[in-house]
């Protein structure tokens, strides 16, 4: 459904978010707002109405999120790794988070997670991308992609 990216290298502050700066496929139903070079991303818990009058109480988007990470030049690897995780309305999901454990700063990793999120209906959620370290780390070739299943139309 949607789809931003970032491919440049840029150093992301401790509890600071991944910015985006490419819109490749964005979201032409409004159900996705985002402003160009930030890391927000508001979703909007729009539930169609079905045939039979029933309705869903949310908005379920698949969230798909992958990109490189290390540790910045002049800094040392933390013990614990470093991690980013996605967090909705700014509270860390826990199932979300990804570590690796560098063995040397500029030591590129990818790491990657999908999850689904919830959106009640009528309401809406901020979703971002958190550095969780404990120092600041670098990240190059950030993509992340948004899909509603619910909402795909076949012929």
């Amino acid at each position: 459904m949607a789809e931003y990216s970032n491919n440049a290298l840029q150093t992301v502050a401790i509890n600071g978010t991944v910015a985006f700066g490419e819109s490749p496929v964005p979201c032409r139903r409004g159900l996705i707002k985002h402003r160009q070079g930030s890391g927000s991303f508001l979703l909007r818990g729009y539930v169609p109405q079905s045939p039979c009058g029933c309705c869903a109480q949310s908005a379920d988007y698949q969230v798909i999120f992958s990109a490189n990470i290390s540790v910045p030049e002049g800094q040392a690897v933390p013990a614990d790794g470093i991690s980013l995780a996605i967090a909705l309305d700014g509270t860390v999901i826990p199932a979300s988070q990804m570590t690796v454990t560098p063995a040397a700063a500029e030591q590129f990793f990818n790491i990657a997670k999908a999850i689904n999120a919830q959106v009640w209906r009528g309401c809406c959620q901020n979703l971002t991308i958190v550095n969780t370290s404990t120092i600041p780390v670098d990240i190059q070739k950030a993509i992340i992609v948004f899909s509603r299943p619910d909402l795909n139309i076949t012929r």
